[in-house]
């Protein structure tokens, strides 16, 4: 039977809060001081784990932790730099365009919108959500990484993407939008992150461990 859009924000919510009393401390796993550094940090982050980023990023904050710092940065010595993080040269255009913008047309302060953040080079939805999300504590989104996109469609809060296309997460973005209440969207996709990381992996989810198992189709239907 058809689950119904009320009943599915129901379930959403049940899930939401079961996940918030597993992991009440789960926050964002990349280490920074402040907000610019968060965003140098994410931006990073892309197809490359928070563990390798932090190890980046511990040297690299030390002398380079402001828009100026990289704005002025030579670009063949940083793509040295990030180049443990993979795709290092677009990296590079993306932190250094990033950090002219934000010199050149916000004074050097990050902006604390998702239009202006998005404006800027290499920051799209999801690097803005978690920027806004865990740096100023503003919701005007749902973070969709590889975690959130995989648990979202196996715990039938989106409907599944035929593996030959790419990924929409913008469309589950959406989808979680109006399944879950905007005061708890960071704390969501926070812990659906960290869910993913230690419970429900890709290849091997751990349902005796799993305490949203009551909650998923995969699981009822399985």
């Amino acid at each position: 039977m058809r689950e119904s859009k009320a009943k599915r924000q129901a379930r959403a919510l049940q899930i939401a809060e079961l996940l918030d009393a597993e992991y009440p401390g789960a926050t964002c796993e990349l280490r920074y001081r402040t907000a610019f550094e968060l965003l140098v940090a994410t931006i990073l982050s892309a197809q490359c784990t928070d563990v390798k980023v932090n190890e980046v990023t511990a040297d690299l904050f030390k002398t380079h932790n402001k828009p100026k710092h990289f704005a002025e940065a030579d670009p063949a010595w940083l793509e040295q730099v990030l180049r443990p993080t993979g795709f290092f040269r677009n990296k590079t255009k993306s932190i250094i365009g990033a950090s002219q913008m934000l010199l050149a047309q916000f004074g050097g302060k990050m902006p604390q919108t998702m239009a202006e953040l998005i404006q800027l080079p290499g920051v799209s939805r999801k690097t803005a959500s978690v920027v806004l999300g865990c740096a100023f504590g503003l919701a005007e989104g749902i973070v969709v990484d590889t975690h959130v996109a995989r648990l979202s469609v196996r715990l039938g809060l989106t409907p599944p993407q035929l593996e030959t296309v790419a990924v929409n997460t913008d469309k589950i973005e959406r989808d979680l939008m109006a399944l879950i209440p905007k005061e708890r969207w960071i704390s969501f996709s926070h812990c659906l992150i960290w869910h993913g990381r230690r419970v429900c992996s890709a290849r091997k989810p751990a349902h005796e461990r799993c305490c949203v198992e009551g909650l998923c189709p995969q699981v009822l239907v399985d």
